[in-house]
């Protein structure tokens, strides 16, 4: 391969003085084309690369060629938190998407464990090519028109032949409301005359960037989670298709290559998705992509970087499905043109690779068709004879407390198509079933890996995530199966009352009752005590922070007062009681000073450059969709100007908070002071602490004793440097802490001990008030995910997951932690949401000596 070829590209590709000669420069191997079949330049009115394409372009581009052409078929599998439309453009020769309901039929035969099909050959492959789930990463989209137009139009024998062995399903663009939003940047920087200097506005995107969607979640993570419309629908769909190889497309940075698998070594010690996943179909299909790119004169590399480990993006989940996921990077021209260190790279020239390297994939699926249905057909039949490791046969989970949180969780487990019985209040999921490593992944947990550095997660049993009490057994009674239809969790309605209700907090749903009557003019209590008193349904036994509602001191009448309560039932299935009586049988009586009336959150949290959109996006996407709760997102550019005697309540999630002079941070001090809640997440407690603005302290690695002399340098090959200092990094890691069930902070948790989720370095140390430290690490913390030792033993062992500084009249509540991590952590989304509503009821007791 000659660097002058490789230069040549990237000038030719500058040029784009004609679609004629854009087109050539794309795809002039695969003439001749029907020329009934418009060329997206001649759809868009220019040619591709000449700009960023906005979504509804591409979709309507899908439409027209499925309008024109009997060879594509469109469908609409789902919308975006935008409304934006989430399509598949089927594509194959006429017969073939005439006949696909029974083609479809033939191919389900193969991942059904009870059937044995042997006409690997003559089914059609089913090949699944995703673009485009990073929306700043737009290359892919460029190239899924130009693939869609190659397939549809081509009349080339080599494509003809792709269309009569496969079922090519296009998925143009993953993320469209993170697309729009950077291609809508790219396009209002661009000039006539480009600019290649990397510091120019078009290169570099205003806060938070069009990597995330509507919610600023990272959507390449959301697979296993499927927090989102976007994930949902695409699972929706995949599992009625199961294709047998899915495709992946993204970008880094400017200088780099471009990549294609077989990528690092997997991290894990025993992988669950099988060694001929990762090992033998990667290397079966590399030599397809080198071909590709050599015949084009583009570098790449592999086998340095990536993995597989976290089974949730669009590179893994399918692997744990029976089919061959495919990871591509390609370097960026973030733009239209941008300097490297080897001259101009073109978005045109960024959009070829990756169109060159989807129809590689094509052709290695087609020619190796047969290999892959009788791999995933072995894949789904070992599902039903594999042992798991740990000898479990099934396993068994519910809270008895939450049903709420157990219905979230087994709806969570349906989507993935994994089987649920019920047996009394109990769930049993069996490993015996097709999706038997999907049920390893939710449960099973580890503390072993062969290599230390992640390049995102180490740990992700989703159990954890939703704080669910789970045992594995050697055998198990299953019960009835649970479906979406009878996966419904009943209430007894709750029925007028003069005197009170009673709302039970331990429920997930609970605090968004909770705003749902204070936003309609109720005032509502927490209990600070536990008690047990005779009510509607009998004597019943009451948790911390149970919610109260004294009819009588409402100024509400009787009636409106049981409509809200009424209404706050109905739409969060929340159990509730009435009592006729202020007199407990045990504990605090109805008329207490420990019910303590809550103050309705007005919440503000600083959003802009300098702080973690994914960490924030997770506090609104959690109080948007969840509690139904409005949260002011103050631009740090307009913290100087805001009123903040507007809220009672400010979060600050991870970030640098740079722009906050000495003058701000004593404006934030002030208003805290004032009896205000600030929360603080992981990096923004880390700030709290380094600018003093509360007397904490972070954990520090313990000073060497007087007589002891200090280690000499162990020296070390450079080589290894990157790979030593990653392995301090907590890519993402699950631990166990003690929680105080009588804190505030507490409310609403039955258990001590919380699954938590670590994936920073800021370690803080407890709080020097004896009833301030609300959660801390165990003895023994570690549940799931790679941790150093340094890391476990010097720093988290000795720290606090959760402390309160008290801050004049008010408080910093801060996590070392993220509660709200991914949108999934329905187990400590409570902690945070008990900050917002019960920060103003905490006090720091001191005690006198």
């Amino acid at each position: 391969m000659k660097l002058t070829k490789f230069v040549f590209a990237i000038m030719f590709a500058t040029l784009m003085v004609s679609p004629a000669l854009a087109q050539d420069y794309f795809f002039k191997d695969k003439a001749p084309f029907d020329s009934n079949i418009p060329t997206p330049e001649e759809f868009l009115g220019y040619p591709i690369g000449k700009q960023h394409t906005r979504h509804d372009q591409i979709v309507a581009y899908f439409y027209k060629l499925a309008e024109v052409s009997n060879r594509a078929k469109i469908e609409v599998y789902g919308y975006t938190h935008e409304r934006r439309k989430l399509v598949m453009l089927h594509v194959s020769t006429p017969e073939n998407l005439n006949n696909l309901e029974s083609i479809k039929s033939e191919h389900l035969k193969f991942v059904d464990p009870n059937q044995s099909p042997t006409n690997y050959n003559d089914v059609p492959v089913f090949i699944q090519l995703g673009y485009n789930v990073h929306g700043n990463e737009p290359s892919s989209s460029e190239a899924a028109l130009l693939t869609a137009y190659t397939l549809v139009a081509s009349n080339n024998p080599e494509v003809t032949n792709y269309l009569n062995n496969s079922v090519i399903f296009i998925d143009p663009t993953i993320n469209p409301d993170g697309r729009d939003r950077h291609t809508q940047w790219a396009n209002q920087f661009q000039a006539k005359s480009l600019v290649s200097d990397g510091s120019d506005a078009e290169h570099n995107e205003a806060w938070p960037r069009g990597r995330t969607n509507h919610y600023w979640f990272d959507l390449n993570r959301d697979w296993l989670l499927a927090v989102h419309p976007e994930s949902q629908g695409k699972l929706k769909w995949y599992h009625q298709w199961y294709p047998n190889v899915v495709t992946d497309f993204h970008e880094m940075g400017t200088n780099s290559n471009h990549f294609f698998e077989p990528m690092k070594p997997i991290g894990s010690q025993d992988p669950i998705m099988p060694k001929e996943n990762y090992e033998d179909l990667n290397n079966m299909f590399a030599p397809y992509f080198a071909s590709a790119l050599d015949e084009i004169g583009s570098f790449y590399y592999t086998k340095e970087s990536f993995d597989g480990t976290y089974p949730g993006y669009g590179s893994s989940y399918p692997d744990l499905q029976g089919g061959l996921a495919l990871l591509f990077e390609q370097a960026s021209s973030r733009g239209h043109i941008q300097d490297t260190d080897y001259g101009k790279m073109t978005f045109a020239f960024t959009i070829r690779n990756q169109y060159v390297s989807g129809i590689a994939t094509i052709k290695a699926a087609v020619e190796n068709k047969a290999y892959l249905r009788e791999y995933q057909q072995k894949f789904f039949k070992s599902a039903m004879t594999k042992k798991a490791p740990t000898g479990f046969s099934a396993y068994e989970f519910g809270d008895a407390y939450d049903m709420n949180r157990n219905k979230a969780f087994v709806d969570y487990l349906l989507k993935h198509k994994i089987k649920v019985y019920k047996n009394g209040g109990k769930y049993t999921v069996p490993l015996k079933q097709p999706q038997h490593r999907m049920v390893q992944t939710m449960f099973e947990t580890y503390n072993k890996y062969r290599d230390s550095v992640f390049y995102d997660a180490s740990a992700w049993s989703v159990a954890n995530f939703y704080n669910m009490d789970y045992r594995g057994l050697k055998s198990a009674n299953l019960g009835t199966k649970v479906t979406p239809e009878n996966n419904i969790v009943t209430v007894a309605k709750v029925q007028p009352a003069d005197y009170a209700y009673i709302i039970d907090y331990d429920d997930y749903n609970a605090p968004a009752a909770l705003y749902y009557m204070q936003s309609k003019g109720l005032t509502v209590a927490s209990a600070f005590k536990p008690f047990s008193i005779k009510t509607s349904s009998g004597n019943k036994s009451f948790n911390y922070g149970t919610l109260l509602v004294p009819v009588s001191k409402q100024k509400k009448s009787s009636q409106e007062v049981y409509k809200i309560v009424s209404d706050a039932q109905s739409k969060y299935n929340v159990p509730m009681y009435t009592t006729d009586s202020g007199y407990s049988l045990t504990g605090i009586d109805l008329g207490s000073n420990n019910f303590r009336a809550l103050k309705k959150p007005k919440a503000a949290m600083l959003i802009g450059d300098g702080v973690s959109s994914t960490e924030a996006g997770e506090v609104w996407h959690l109080l948007d969709t969840r509690v139904h709760m409005p949260i002011t997102k103050i631009q740090m550019r307009s913290f100087r100007g805001a009123n903040l005697g507007k809220y009672n309540t400010l979060v600050m999630v991870s970030g640098s908070y740079s722009a906050l002079d000495s003058i701000q941070r004593q404006k934030l001090k002030d208003w805290t002071s004032k009896g205000n809640t600030l929360i603080t997440i992981a990096g923004g407690s880390k700030w709290a602490i380094d600018r003093k603005l509360v007397k904490e302290e972070l954990t520090k690695k313990p000073k060497p004793k007087k007589d002891e002399k200090p280690k000499a340098v162990e020296r070390k090959p450079y080589v290894d440097a990157g790979e030593n200092m990653g392995r301090e990094r907590l890519g993402g890691s699950i631990f166990e802490v003690d929680l105080d069930l009588t804190h505030p902070l507490g409310f609403g948790y039955r258990s001590k001990t919380l699954p938590v989720y670590k994936n920073n370095n800021v370690f803080i140390a407890p709080s020097k008030s004896q009833y301030s430290t609300v959660a801390k690490y165990t003895k023994n913390p570690h549940i799931d995910g790679y941790i150093s030792d340094t890391n476990l033993n010097t720093y988290l062992k000795p720290s606090a997951s959760l402390i309160v500084s008290p801050l004049g009249r008010g408080r910093v509540v801060m996590f070392a932690d993220n509660p709200n991590f991914r949108g999934a952590w329905y187990g400590t989304n409570k902690l945070f949401l008990n900050a917002l509503f019960l920060g103003n009821k905490i006090s720091v007791p001191t005690e006198r000596n």
